[in-house]
Protein backbone atom coordinates (compact mmCIF):
# COMPACT_ATOMS: atom_id res chain seq x y z
CA UNK A 1 0.00 0.00 0.00
CA UNK A 2 2.77 2.47 0.86
CA UNK A 3 4.73 1.95 -2.48
CA UNK A 4 1.36 2.56 -4.25
CA UNK A 5 0.64 5.61 -2.24
CA UNK A 6 3.85 6.93 -3.14
CA UNK A 7 2.95 6.45 -7.63
CA UNK A 8 1.81 9.64 -7.78
CA UNK A 9 5.29 11.01 -6.78
CA UNK A 10 7.49 9.61 -9.14
CA UNK A 11 4.83 10.97 -11.81
CA UNK A 12 6.32 14.48 -11.09
CA UNK A 13 8.40 16.47 -13.21
CA UNK A 14 7.58 20.09 -12.03
CA UNK A 15 7.63 21.92 -8.91
CA UNK A 16 5.85 25.60 -8.51
CA UNK A 17 7.16 27.50 -5.41
CA UNK A 18 6.03 30.16 -3.66
CA UNK A 19 8.43 32.40 -2.46
CA UNK A 20 7.48 35.19 0.34
CA UNK A 21 7.40 32.44 3.47
CA UNK A 22 8.57 29.53 1.73
CA UNK A 23 11.96 30.66 0.48
CA UNK A 24 12.87 33.83 2.38
CA UNK A 25 11.05 36.49 4.87
CA UNK A 26 10.61 39.76 3.25
CA UNK A 27 11.79 42.54 5.25
CA UNK A 28 14.91 45.73 5.93
CA UNK A 29 17.73 45.02 4.05
CA UNK A 30 16.12 42.37 1.04
CA UNK A 31 14.96 40.25 3.62
CA UNK A 32 16.09 36.33 4.97
CA UNK A 33 16.53 33.33 2.98
CA UNK A 34 14.49 30.23 5.32
CA UNK A 35 16.91 27.85 7.12
CA UNK A 36 17.75 25.33 4.35
CA UNK A 37 16.08 27.10 1.13
CA UNK A 38 18.84 28.20 -0.86
CA UNK A 39 20.09 24.44 -0.49
CA UNK A 40 16.70 22.90 -1.16
CA UNK A 41 16.42 24.90 -4.27
CA UNK A 42 19.82 23.92 -5.43
CA UNK A 43 19.02 20.15 -4.78
CA UNK A 44 15.37 20.58 -7.07
CA UNK A 45 17.77 21.74 -10.05
CA UNK A 46 20.12 19.15 -9.56
CA UNK A 47 17.61 16.49 -9.04
CA UNK A 48 16.38 17.51 -12.76
CA UNK A 49 12.94 18.41 -11.62
CA UNK A 50 11.38 21.63 -13.61
CA UNK A 51 11.55 24.50 -10.94
CA UNK A 52 9.16 28.19 -11.55
CA UNK A 53 8.86 30.94 -9.11
CA UNK A 54 5.08 30.67 -8.47
CA UNK A 55 4.28 34.26 -7.03
CA UNK A 56 2.30 37.10 -6.20
CA UNK A 57 5.28 39.59 -5.31
CA UNK A 58 4.53 43.13 -6.53
CA UNK A 59 6.71 45.44 -4.24
CA UNK A 60 8.83 45.32 -7.71
CA UNK A 61 9.39 44.08 -11.61
CA UNK A 62 10.48 40.38 -11.86
CA UNK A 63 14.22 41.90 -12.78
CA UNK A 64 14.77 42.98 -9.74
CA UNK A 65 13.17 40.96 -7.40
CA UNK A 66 15.42 38.12 -9.02
CA UNK A 67 18.71 40.46 -8.29
CA UNK A 68 17.05 40.20 -4.62
CA UNK A 69 17.18 36.82 -5.04
CA UNK A 70 20.04 36.06 -6.31
CA UNK A 71 22.09 38.41 -3.81
CA UNK A 72 19.86 35.94 -1.34
CA UNK A 73 21.84 32.90 -2.86
CA UNK A 74 19.29 31.46 -4.87
CA UNK A 75 20.19 31.15 -8.58
CA UNK A 76 17.24 31.70 -10.20
CA UNK A 77 16.55 33.31 -13.60
CA UNK A 78 13.49 36.14 -14.50
CA UNK A 79 12.78 33.48 -16.95
CA UNK A 80 11.89 30.98 -13.76
CA UNK A 81 9.66 33.67 -12.16
CA UNK A 82 5.32 34.07 -12.64
CA UNK A 83 3.84 37.10 -11.17
CA UNK A 84 0.74 39.09 -11.25
CA UNK A 85 1.92 42.28 -13.12
CA UNK A 86 3.20 40.77 -16.65
CA UNK A 87 0.08 38.90 -16.58
CA UNK A 88 -2.06 41.97 -15.82
CA UNK A 89 -0.14 44.15 -18.62
CA UNK A 90 -1.32 40.66 -21.13
CA UNK A 91 -4.85 41.27 -19.78
CA UNK A 92 -5.21 44.82 -20.07
CA UNK A 93 -3.78 45.14 -23.79
CA UNK A 94 -6.16 42.09 -23.94
CA UNK A 95 -9.37 43.90 -23.25
CA UNK A 96 -8.35 47.85 -24.43
CA UNK A 97 -7.78 48.68 -20.48
CA UNK A 98 -5.91 51.64 -19.23
CA UNK A 99 -5.41 51.80 -15.74
CA UNK A 100 -5.44 54.00 -13.10
CA UNK A 101 -2.60 52.23 -11.07
CA UNK A 102 -2.83 51.57 -7.03
CA UNK A 103 0.87 49.81 -6.58
CA UNK A 104 4.11 50.33 -5.27
CA UNK A 105 6.15 52.68 -6.54
CA UNK A 106 9.01 49.62 -7.09
CA UNK A 107 6.61 48.03 -9.29
CA UNK A 108 5.68 50.83 -11.90
CA UNK A 109 8.47 50.17 -14.22
CA UNK A 110 6.06 47.08 -15.21
CA UNK A 111 3.14 49.13 -16.72
CA UNK A 112 5.52 51.59 -18.57
CA UNK A 113 4.50 50.57 -22.08
CA UNK A 114 0.70 50.67 -20.97
CA UNK A 115 -1.31 52.87 -21.70
CA UNK A 116 -2.72 54.78 -18.66
CA UNK A 117 -4.22 58.10 -20.11
CA UNK A 118 -8.20 58.49 -19.11
CA UNK A 119 -8.16 55.50 -16.50
CA UNK A 120 -11.02 52.72 -17.48
CA UNK A 121 -10.12 50.64 -14.44
CA UNK A 122 -8.40 50.40 -11.15
CA UNK A 123 -4.81 48.15 -11.16
CA UNK A 124 -4.09 47.29 -7.09
CA UNK A 125 -0.61 45.72 -6.07
CA UNK A 126 0.74 45.60 -2.97
CA UNK A 127 1.56 48.65 -2.39
CA UNK A 128 2.41 48.94 1.03
CA UNK A 129 3.09 52.52 2.30
CA UNK A 130 0.78 53.72 -0.77
CA UNK A 131 -1.74 52.79 0.39
CA UNK A 132 -2.73 55.78 2.33
CA UNK A 133 -6.55 57.24 2.78
CA UNK A 134 -5.94 59.65 -0.08
CA UNK A 135 -5.01 57.06 -2.72
CA UNK A 136 -7.61 54.66 -1.50
CA UNK A 137 -10.13 57.18 -1.70
CA UNK A 138 -9.06 58.19 -5.23
CA UNK A 139 -9.67 54.54 -6.34
CA UNK A 140 -12.68 54.55 -5.19
CA UNK A 141 -13.60 57.89 -6.43
CA UNK A 142 -12.57 56.45 -9.95
CA UNK A 143 -14.08 53.40 -9.41
CA UNK A 144 -17.64 54.62 -8.59
CA UNK A 145 -17.93 57.11 -11.36
CA UNK A 146 -17.38 54.60 -14.18
CA UNK A 147 -20.50 53.32 -16.06
CA UNK A 148 -19.15 49.56 -15.86
CA UNK A 149 -16.45 49.71 -12.84
CA UNK A 150 -13.40 46.99 -13.08
CA UNK A 151 -11.01 46.66 -10.42
CA UNK A 152 -8.17 44.10 -10.99
CA UNK A 153 -6.45 42.86 -8.12
CA UNK A 154 -2.63 41.74 -8.39
CA UNK A 155 -3.60 38.48 -5.37
CA UNK A 156 -5.70 38.84 -2.92
CA UNK A 157 -3.59 37.70 0.32
CA UNK A 158 -4.73 38.92 3.83
CA UNK A 159 -1.40 38.74 5.41
CA UNK A 160 2.12 38.07 4.60
CA UNK A 161 5.34 37.95 7.13
CA UNK A 162 7.87 40.19 6.73
CA UNK A 163 11.31 39.81 9.35
CA UNK A 164 9.25 42.54 11.81
CA UNK A 165 6.00 40.69 11.99
CA UNK A 166 2.85 39.89 9.88
CA UNK A 167 1.60 42.68 7.24
CA UNK A 168 -1.41 43.53 5.47
CA UNK A 169 -1.63 42.52 2.14
CA UNK A 170 -3.57 43.63 -0.91
CA UNK A 171 -6.76 41.32 -0.53
CA UNK A 172 -7.82 43.84 2.88
CA UNK A 173 -7.66 46.88 0.49
CA UNK A 174 -9.44 44.91 -2.23
CA UNK A 175 -12.15 43.98 -0.02
CA UNK A 176 -12.36 47.58 1.21
CA UNK A 177 -12.94 48.82 -2.92
CA UNK A 178 -15.26 45.83 -3.09
CA UNK A 179 -17.42 46.88 -0.77
CA UNK A 180 -17.50 50.52 -1.26
CA UNK A 181 -18.45 50.35 -4.78
CA UNK A 182 -20.58 47.57 -4.28
CA UNK A 183 -18.17 45.39 -7.70
CA UNK A 184 -15.97 42.44 -7.34
CA UNK A 185 -12.39 42.58 -8.20
CA UNK A 186 -10.89 40.06 -10.89
CA UNK A 187 -7.75 38.79 -9.61
CA UNK A 188 -4.95 37.95 -11.74
CA UNK A 189 -2.40 36.83 -9.49
CA UNK A 190 -2.52 33.44 -7.17
CA UNK A 191 -5.32 31.79 -6.46
CA UNK A 192 -6.22 32.57 -10.17
CA UNK A 193 -7.15 29.43 -12.29
CA UNK A 194 -5.95 31.43 -15.01
CA UNK A 195 -2.46 32.34 -13.07
CA UNK A 196 -1.57 28.58 -12.59
CA UNK A 197 -2.23 27.56 -16.03
CA UNK A 198 0.38 30.73 -16.78
CA UNK A 199 3.08 29.70 -14.97
CA UNK A 200 2.31 25.71 -15.58
CA UNK A 201 2.93 26.53 -19.21
CA UNK A 202 5.94 28.38 -18.26
CA UNK A 203 6.88 25.09 -16.54
CA UNK A 204 6.21 23.11 -19.71
CA UNK A 205 4.57 20.39 -17.46
CA UNK A 206 0.94 19.08 -17.07
CA UNK A 207 -1.08 20.14 -13.46
CA UNK A 208 -1.00 16.28 -12.65
CA UNK A 209 2.81 16.25 -12.93
CA UNK A 210 3.48 19.29 -10.95
CA UNK A 211 3.09 20.16 -7.37
CA UNK A 212 2.50 23.63 -5.62
CA UNK A 213 4.41 24.50 -2.45
CA UNK A 214 3.47 27.45 -0.43
CA UNK A 215 2.78 28.91 2.69
CA UNK A 216 -0.68 30.20 2.30
CA UNK A 217 -3.42 27.19 2.58
CA UNK A 218 -6.07 29.42 0.19
CA UNK A 219 -4.04 31.37 -2.65
CA UNK A 220 -0.83 29.07 -3.20
CA UNK A 221 -2.59 25.16 -1.96
CA UNK A 222 -6.52 25.73 -2.61
CA UNK A 223 -5.76 27.64 -5.96
CA UNK A 224 -3.23 24.82 -7.47
CA UNK A 225 -5.89 22.35 -6.27
CA UNK A 226 -8.51 23.97 -8.14
CA UNK A 227 -6.37 23.47 -11.20
CA UNK A 228 -5.85 19.93 -10.66
CA UNK A 229 -2.15 19.93 -9.05
CA UNK A 230 -1.21 18.61 -5.74
CA UNK A 231 0.13 21.27 -3.38
CA UNK A 232 1.52 21.40 -0.04
CA UNK A 233 1.99 23.97 2.80
CA UNK A 234 5.10 24.52 4.58
CA UNK A 235 5.54 25.49 8.05
CA UNK A 236 7.15 28.77 7.44
CA UNK A 237 5.85 31.97 6.90
CA UNK A 238 2.09 32.64 7.42
CA UNK A 239 1.84 29.64 8.70
CA UNK A 240 -0.01 29.79 11.83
Amino acid sequence: MAERGRGWARAVRGLLLDVSGVLYDSGAGGGVPITGSVEAVRRIKASGLKLQLCTNETQATRQSFVRKLRALGFDISVAQVTAPAPAACHLLRERGLRPHLLVHHDLVPEFAEIDKTNPNCVVLGDAAENFTYANLNEAFRLLIGMEKPVLLSLGKGRYYKETDGLKLDVGAYMKALEYACDIQAEVVGKPSKRFFESALAELGVPAEQAIMIGDDIVNDVGGAQQCGMRALQVRTGKYR
